[in-house]
Protein backbone atom coordinates (compact mmCIF):
# COMPACT_ATOMS: atom_id res chain seq x y z
CA UNK A 1 0.00 0.00 0.00
CA UNK A 2 2.56 2.48 0.76
CA UNK A 3 4.38 2.30 -2.68
CA UNK A 4 0.73 3.52 -4.05
CA UNK A 5 0.39 5.87 -1.94
CA UNK A 6 3.87 7.64 -2.48
CA UNK A 7 3.20 6.88 -6.64
CA UNK A 8 -0.28 9.09 -6.43
CA UNK A 9 1.85 12.07 -4.54
CA UNK A 10 4.55 11.61 -6.88
CA UNK A 11 2.04 11.92 -9.59
CA UNK A 12 0.12 15.29 -8.14
CA UNK A 13 3.74 16.53 -7.89
CA UNK A 14 4.47 15.97 -11.53
CA UNK A 15 1.46 17.45 -13.09
CA UNK A 16 1.27 19.99 -10.22
CA UNK A 17 4.75 21.40 -9.77
CA UNK A 18 6.31 19.94 -12.38
CA UNK A 19 3.84 20.81 -15.63
CA UNK A 20 4.85 17.66 -17.47
CA UNK A 21 2.83 15.94 -20.25
CA UNK A 22 1.01 13.29 -19.77
CA UNK A 23 2.97 10.98 -21.36
CA UNK A 24 6.24 11.90 -19.14
CA UNK A 25 4.25 11.52 -15.94
CA UNK A 26 2.50 7.77 -16.92
CA UNK A 27 6.13 6.96 -17.86
CA UNK A 28 7.55 7.62 -14.93
CA UNK A 29 5.19 5.87 -12.88
CA UNK A 30 5.40 3.27 -15.19
CA UNK A 31 9.08 2.90 -14.53
CA UNK A 32 9.25 3.23 -10.72
CA UNK A 33 6.27 -0.04 -10.68
CA UNK A 34 9.43 -1.80 -13.01
CA UNK A 35 11.61 -1.22 -9.77
CA UNK A 36 9.09 -2.20 -7.47
CA UNK A 37 7.84 -5.57 -9.53
CA UNK A 38 11.43 -6.72 -9.32
CA UNK A 39 11.76 -6.26 -5.60
CA UNK A 40 8.38 -8.08 -5.26
CA UNK A 41 10.82 -10.71 -6.77
CA UNK A 42 13.89 -10.48 -5.79
CA UNK A 43 14.21 -8.29 -2.38
CA UNK A 44 10.77 -7.66 -1.31
CA UNK A 45 10.35 -4.23 -0.16
CA UNK A 46 6.86 -2.97 1.34
CA UNK A 47 8.29 0.70 1.66
CA UNK A 48 10.18 2.88 -1.71
CA UNK A 49 11.66 4.79 1.74
CA UNK A 50 13.58 0.98 2.55
CA UNK A 51 14.85 1.11 -1.11
CA UNK A 52 18.99 1.46 -0.90
CA UNK A 53 21.53 2.08 -4.03
CA UNK A 54 22.45 -1.72 -3.82
CA UNK A 55 18.55 -2.51 -5.05
CA UNK A 56 18.76 -0.12 -7.76
CA UNK A 57 22.16 -1.18 -9.52
CA UNK A 58 21.08 -4.79 -8.91
CA UNK A 59 17.55 -3.41 -10.54
CA UNK A 60 19.41 -1.45 -13.92
CA UNK A 61 21.74 -4.52 -14.15
CA UNK A 62 18.52 -6.58 -14.74
CA UNK A 63 17.09 -4.15 -17.29
CA UNK A 64 20.55 -4.02 -19.00
CA UNK A 65 20.48 -8.13 -19.21
CA UNK A 66 16.64 -8.34 -20.55
CA UNK A 67 18.68 -6.14 -23.69
CA UNK A 68 16.55 -3.39 -23.23
CA UNK A 69 17.35 -0.62 -25.54
CA UNK A 70 20.60 2.00 -24.27
CA UNK A 71 17.77 4.83 -24.67
CA UNK A 72 14.83 2.98 -22.38
CA UNK A 73 17.41 2.25 -19.96
CA UNK A 74 18.10 5.98 -19.81
CA UNK A 75 14.72 6.83 -19.71
CA UNK A 76 13.85 4.40 -16.51
CA UNK A 77 17.20 6.14 -14.72
CA UNK A 78 15.96 9.54 -15.42
CA UNK A 79 12.21 8.15 -13.99
CA UNK A 80 14.02 6.47 -11.18
CA UNK A 81 16.02 9.79 -9.99
CA UNK A 82 12.99 12.15 -10.58
CA UNK A 83 11.03 9.53 -7.84
CA UNK A 84 13.79 9.53 -5.43
CA UNK A 85 14.45 12.91 -5.87
CA UNK A 86 10.78 14.26 -4.99
CA UNK A 87 10.99 11.71 -1.90
CA UNK A 88 14.27 13.87 -0.71
CA UNK A 89 12.25 17.38 -2.21
CA UNK A 90 9.74 16.33 0.52
CA UNK A 91 12.25 15.13 3.35
CA UNK A 92 10.90 11.64 3.27
CA UNK A 93 14.31 10.47 2.81
CA UNK A 94 17.57 11.76 3.60
CA UNK A 95 19.68 10.66 1.03
CA UNK A 96 18.71 10.00 -2.52
CA UNK A 97 19.82 6.65 -3.41
CA UNK A 98 19.42 7.19 -6.84
CA UNK A 99 22.22 10.34 -7.46
CA UNK A 100 24.49 8.22 -8.38
CA UNK A 101 22.92 6.16 -11.21
CA UNK A 102 24.72 6.54 -14.64
CA UNK A 103 22.47 7.40 -17.44
CA UNK A 104 23.68 8.66 -20.87
CA UNK A 105 23.74 12.09 -21.40
CA UNK A 106 20.98 13.16 -23.64
CA UNK A 107 22.05 16.92 -23.63
CA UNK A 108 20.29 20.02 -21.48
CA UNK A 109 16.65 20.79 -22.19
CA UNK A 110 16.44 24.66 -22.37
CA UNK A 111 13.58 26.28 -19.88
CA UNK A 112 10.59 27.34 -21.06
CA UNK A 113 10.34 31.00 -21.03
CA UNK A 114 7.60 33.51 -21.92
CA UNK A 115 8.08 36.74 -24.01
CA UNK A 116 7.90 40.34 -22.38
CA UNK A 117 4.47 41.04 -23.89
CA UNK A 118 3.29 37.78 -22.74
CA UNK A 119 4.66 38.64 -19.38
CA UNK A 120 2.76 41.51 -19.25
CA UNK A 121 -0.78 39.85 -20.73
CA UNK A 122 -0.58 37.70 -17.38
CA UNK A 123 -0.19 40.47 -14.98
CA UNK A 124 -2.56 42.20 -16.37
CA UNK A 125 -4.74 39.63 -16.30
CA UNK A 126 -5.44 39.38 -12.99
CA UNK A 127 -8.55 40.69 -11.23
CA UNK A 128 -7.81 43.31 -9.21
CA UNK A 129 -11.23 43.36 -8.03
CA UNK A 130 -11.05 39.90 -6.54
CA UNK A 131 -10.46 39.24 -2.56
CA UNK A 132 -6.89 37.89 -3.61
CA UNK A 133 -6.10 39.99 -6.68
CA UNK A 134 -4.00 42.30 -5.39
CA UNK A 135 -1.78 39.17 -3.49
CA UNK A 136 -1.54 37.09 -6.64
CA UNK A 137 -0.45 40.45 -8.98
CA UNK A 138 1.80 40.98 -6.37
CA UNK A 139 3.04 37.91 -6.42
CA UNK A 140 3.58 37.76 -10.16
CA UNK A 141 5.23 40.98 -10.06
CA UNK A 142 8.06 39.87 -7.35
CA UNK A 143 8.57 36.09 -9.22
CA UNK A 144 9.27 38.30 -12.51
CA UNK A 145 11.25 40.92 -11.22
CA UNK A 146 13.05 39.24 -8.59
CA UNK A 147 13.73 35.69 -10.12
CA UNK A 148 12.52 34.08 -6.51
CA UNK A 149 11.77 30.33 -6.17
CA UNK A 150 8.26 29.49 -5.35
CA UNK A 151 10.00 28.38 -1.88
CA UNK A 152 11.35 31.60 -1.77
CA UNK A 153 8.37 33.70 -2.38
CA UNK A 154 6.11 31.73 0.09
CA UNK A 155 8.99 32.12 2.91
CA UNK A 156 9.71 35.94 2.37
CA UNK A 157 9.85 38.07 5.32
CA UNK A 158 8.52 41.56 5.75
CA UNK A 159 11.68 41.63 7.78
CA UNK A 160 13.94 40.92 5.01
CA UNK A 161 12.17 43.78 2.49
CA UNK A 162 14.36 46.82 1.50
CA UNK A 163 12.48 48.98 0.64
CA UNK A 164 14.74 52.02 0.87
CA UNK A 165 17.70 50.16 -1.18
CA UNK A 166 15.08 48.31 -3.69
CA UNK A 167 16.00 45.03 -2.31
CA UNK A 168 14.67 41.64 -1.17
CA UNK A 169 16.93 39.28 1.63
CA UNK A 170 15.89 35.91 0.13
CA UNK A 171 16.83 32.47 2.21
CA UNK A 172 17.54 30.21 -0.67
CA UNK A 173 18.83 26.75 -1.40
CA UNK A 174 20.61 24.89 1.57
CA UNK A 175 19.50 28.38 3.75
CA UNK A 176 21.90 30.56 2.05
CA UNK A 177 21.23 33.43 2.14
CA UNK A 178 21.30 36.65 -0.77
CA UNK A 179 19.85 40.16 -1.13
CA UNK A 180 18.25 40.41 -4.89
CA UNK A 181 17.06 43.63 -6.21
CA UNK A 182 13.50 43.97 -6.69
CA UNK A 183 12.07 46.54 -9.38
CA UNK A 184 9.67 49.61 -9.36
CA UNK A 185 6.51 47.85 -10.39
CA UNK A 186 7.27 45.00 -8.34
CA UNK A 187 7.71 47.02 -5.04
CA UNK A 188 4.69 49.43 -5.57
CA UNK A 189 2.24 46.35 -5.59
CA UNK A 190 4.15 45.08 -2.71
CA UNK A 191 3.75 48.04 -0.56
CA UNK A 192 -0.26 48.29 -1.61
CA UNK A 193 -0.62 44.52 -0.52
CA UNK A 194 1.31 45.21 2.70
CA UNK A 195 -0.66 48.55 3.43
CA UNK A 196 -3.47 48.26 2.19
CA UNK A 197 -4.44 44.30 1.98
CA UNK A 198 -2.59 42.44 4.26
CA UNK A 199 -3.02 44.43 7.51
CA UNK A 200 -6.73 43.51 7.10
CA UNK A 201 -5.46 40.08 7.76
CA UNK A 202 -6.55 38.07 10.76
CA UNK A 203 -2.46 37.27 10.83
CA UNK A 204 -1.78 33.57 12.92
CA UNK A 205 1.13 34.24 15.47
CA UNK A 206 3.61 32.25 13.27
CA UNK A 207 2.91 34.16 10.13
CA UNK A 208 3.68 37.62 11.40
CA UNK A 209 6.07 37.85 9.33
CA UNK A 210 5.46 36.08 6.47
CA UNK A 211 4.55 38.49 3.34
CA UNK A 212 2.11 36.49 1.92
CA UNK A 213 -0.63 34.80 3.40
CA UNK A 214 -4.17 32.50 3.04
CA UNK A 215 -7.43 33.64 3.68
CA UNK A 216 -6.73 32.17 7.01
CA UNK A 217 -3.59 34.19 7.58
CA UNK A 218 -1.25 31.56 7.38
CA UNK A 219 1.78 31.02 4.56
CA UNK A 220 1.16 29.85 1.22
CA UNK A 221 1.29 26.28 -0.27
CA UNK A 222 3.47 25.75 -2.67
CA UNK A 223 0.45 24.29 -4.46
CA UNK A 224 -1.59 27.14 -4.24
CA UNK A 225 0.89 29.02 -5.94
CA UNK A 226 1.12 27.05 -8.80
CA UNK A 227 -3.03 26.72 -8.95
CA UNK A 228 -2.65 30.58 -8.73
CA UNK A 229 -0.01 30.86 -11.55
CA UNK A 230 -2.31 28.84 -13.78
CA UNK A 231 -5.02 30.15 -13.32
CA UNK A 232 -3.81 33.21 -14.70
CA UNK A 233 -2.09 32.27 -17.16
CA UNK A 234 -5.33 30.52 -18.58
CA UNK A 235 -7.18 33.81 -18.13
CA UNK A 236 -4.35 35.61 -19.80
CA UNK A 237 -5.36 32.92 -22.95
CA UNK A 238 -1.33 31.91 -23.31
CA UNK A 239 -1.41 28.07 -24.33
CA UNK A 240 1.74 27.37 -22.97
CA UNK A 241 2.49 24.94 -20.00
CA UNK A 242 3.83 27.46 -17.35
CA UNK A 243 4.54 27.12 -13.69
CA UNK A 244 5.99 29.90 -11.35
CA UNK A 245 9.72 28.90 -12.45
CA UNK A 246 8.70 30.36 -15.83
CA UNK A 247 9.21 33.20 -14.52
CA UNK A 248 11.94 32.85 -12.97
CA UNK A 249 13.16 31.69 -16.14
CA UNK A 250 11.95 34.48 -17.96
CA UNK A 251 13.59 36.90 -15.54
CA UNK A 252 16.84 35.17 -16.29
CA UNK A 253 16.64 34.95 -19.84
CA UNK A 254 15.40 38.63 -20.81
CA UNK A 255 18.25 40.28 -18.25
CA UNK A 256 20.70 38.57 -20.65
CA UNK A 257 19.00 39.47 -23.56
CA UNK A 258 19.11 42.76 -22.30
CA UNK A 259 23.25 42.33 -21.70
CA UNK A 260 22.99 41.72 -18.13
CA UNK A 261 26.21 40.43 -17.12
CA UNK A 262 26.78 36.44 -16.74
CA UNK A 263 27.83 36.66 -12.83
CA UNK A 264 25.57 39.38 -11.92
CA UNK A 265 22.44 37.35 -12.85
CA UNK A 266 24.30 34.30 -11.41
CA UNK A 267 24.17 36.17 -8.25
CA UNK A 268 20.51 37.04 -8.36
CA UNK A 269 19.50 33.63 -8.81
CA UNK A 270 21.20 31.58 -6.25
CA UNK A 271 23.15 29.50 -8.62
CA UNK A 272 26.47 27.58 -6.61
CA UNK A 273 27.79 27.25 -10.40
CA UNK A 274 27.87 29.77 -13.61
CA UNK A 275 27.17 27.03 -16.09
CA UNK A 276 23.53 26.80 -14.48
CA UNK A 277 23.27 29.91 -15.42
CA UNK A 278 24.58 29.35 -18.44
CA UNK A 279 21.35 27.87 -19.81
CA UNK A 280 19.87 30.50 -20.34
CA UNK A 281 22.17 32.34 -22.73
CA UNK A 282 20.46 30.14 -25.67
CA UNK A 283 18.14 33.12 -26.77
CA UNK A 284 20.91 35.82 -26.70
CA UNK A 285 22.93 33.65 -29.05
CA UNK A 286 20.37 32.79 -30.98
CA UNK A 287 19.70 36.70 -31.58
CA UNK A 288 23.24 37.16 -31.78
CA UNK A 289 23.65 34.89 -34.74
CA UNK A 290 20.43 36.19 -36.31
CA UNK A 291 22.56 39.49 -36.11
CA UNK A 292 25.61 38.47 -38.32
CA UNK A 293 23.01 37.08 -40.51
CA UNK A 294 21.11 40.18 -41.11
CA UNK A 295 23.69 42.67 -40.96
CA UNK A 296 27.41 40.98 -41.76
CA UNK A 297 28.60 40.82 -45.68
CA UNK A 298 29.13 37.61 -45.41
CA UNK A 299 26.42 36.64 -43.34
Amino acid sequence: MAWQTFLQEFENYMHLERSLSENTVAAYCHDVLKLKQFLDISNPKDDPLKVNISDLHNFIEYINELGMADYTQARIISGLKAFFKYLTFEDLISENPAEQLEAPKLGRKLPDTLSFPEIEQVLNAVDLSESNGTRDRCMLEVLYSSGLRVSELINLRISNTYFDIGFLRVIGKGSKERLVPIGRSAQKFLKIYLNEVRVHVDVKPESRDIVFLNRFGAGLSRISVFTMVKKQVALAGIKKKVSPHTFRHSFATHLIEGGADLRAVQEMLGHESITTTEIYTHLDRDFLSQTLKDFHPRG
